[in-house]
């Protein structure tokens, strides 16, 4: 099954489901935050124009869309997508909405699923949660199937700890116990093109690898595929004063994502099924 998908925020990740899409005969369209970009994606056969969250998109950029993903995160008056273009949406056939692992809130490093009930600490977590259900409120108002993906934390290339090293900015902070999940971004393209294409009734995936870790291991990890010394560990009461309130607030929480459902109900196999995998690859210029 193909279609028309727009996507709401052609960033790292829905950028990456959209080439996707393309390369599986879908058309593409979407939205970014400058003339620039825009410009630069049009040329590359994706439909794109400027949406900042100040006004709707015109109406005829939606009107033949089939599938409407949405990976932009709320603000303080809610997600902008539906704040502005709801109405324009619901002729849509399905919606599917990037959301975080965050939402589970912090457990002490035991795992999570899907079953999980929520219960965010962080307010960009809190934020989420509600956009989550905003958009399952649509579906069920229009008859619409709606996909949540829970996202842990995404890497790829440009964007991994291999990046940070060749920089010089990677540092190992020592939190005993802290296990971080995470996805390279080509899985969450897979994941997310599977569910479009299966005509399922909607569901929330999380959308993780198998295997959690602390990010002081995935360093040393990157550290010894690029040959260079791993830094030692600092520990948290001596990092945290210099840290920004935003790095800080990573380290508040832990917690392990299973990606069970994922699996046995998109038939997903992950191409990068843990961060081994995932940073050989980005070191390789895979």
């Amino acid at each position: 099954m193909t279609g028309r998908l727009f996507v709401f925020g052609l960033g790292f990740a829905g950028l990456e489901i959209a080439m996707l899409a393309r390369k599986r005969g879908w058309s593409v369209a979407g939205t970014c935050t400058s003339a620039e970009k825009a410009g630069r994606l049009r040329a590359g056969g994706i439909a794109a124009l400027v949406f900042d969250g100040t006004a709707a998109v015109p109406t005829a950029a939606l009107a033949d869309a089939s599938h409407i993903l949405c990976t932009i995160a709320p603000g303080k008056t809610g997600d902008p997508v539906l704040r502005l273009c709801a109405d324009l949406l619901r002729a849509a056939r399905w919606f599917g909405y990037l959301s975080t692992t965050g939402v589970y809130g912090d457990h002490k490093g035991g795992w999570v699923d899907e079953q999980t009930p929520p219960a965010p600490t962080q307010p960009r977590s809190i934020d989420r949660l509600a956009a989550e259900r905003a958009w399952q409120a649509l579906g069920s108002a229009s008859g619409t199937p709606v996909d949540i993906f829970r996202l842990p934390g995404i890497y790829g290339p440009g964007r991994s700890a291999i990046d940070q090293v060749r920089s010089g900015r990677a540092r190992r902070i020592d939190v005993p116990g802290q296990y971080f999940s995470r996805i390279h971004v080509t899985d969450i393209a897979a994941t997310v093109i599977a569910a479009m294409t299966r005509g399922g009734p909607g569901a929330v995936y999380n959308v993780a690898d198998d295997l959690p870790a602390s990010s002081a291991e995935v360093t040393a990890f990157a550290c010894e595929l690029l040959g260079l010394p791993v830094p030692p560990l600092v520990a948290w009461e001596q990092a945290a004063p210099a840290m920004s309130e935003m790095a800080r607030s990573f380290y508040a929480e832990s917690r392990r994502v299973r990606n069970d459902r994922m699996k046995r109900e998109l038939g997903v196999t992950l191409r990068y099924p843990t961060y081994r995998e995932g940073l050989r690859a980005i070191a390789a210029g895979e």
